[in-house]
């Protein structure tokens, strides 16, 4: 499956993005998708990730109640919606897919990668 996110960009600390991410090439149903980010200087790291169905997700504790991750099957689209954002957020984002059946934060088990978006947060 090919991979392709969208909507990052320069926000202040408290605002809101929506990130999307299109898939193309394969069933996208049969896909688990996950979001990772990689500040400047660190490594990649988890951020959320959402079942095949749609109907599990998971969130790596510094994003859980701010960012929200959704599939839309019909679309072959997966969103990160990330509110109360704060500078430590500013990183890369990629979206993620897995053939794996169930939710799993690592990145070593998604075979399909996006581009990143930039997400920079000002303080």
């Amino acid at each position: 499956v090919q991979l392709q996110a969208s909507g990052g960009g320069l926000v202040q600390a408290g605002d809101s993005l929506r990130l999307s991410c299109a898939a193309s090439g394969r069933t996208f149903s049969d896909y688990l998708m996950g979001w990772f980010r990689q500040a400047p200087g660190k490594e990649r790291e988890f951020v959320a990730a959402i079942s095949r169905s749609g109907g599990g997700t998971y969130y790596a504790d510094s994003v859980k109640g701010r960012f929200t991750i959704s599939k839309d099957n019909a679309k072959n689209t997966v969103y990160l919606q990330m509110n109360s954002l704060k500078p430590e957020d500013t990183a890369v984002y990629y979206c993620a897919a897995s053939r794996y059946s169930l939710v799993t934060t690592r990145g070593t088990d998604f075979g399909s990668w996006g581009q990143g978006t930039l997400v920079t947060v000002s303080s």
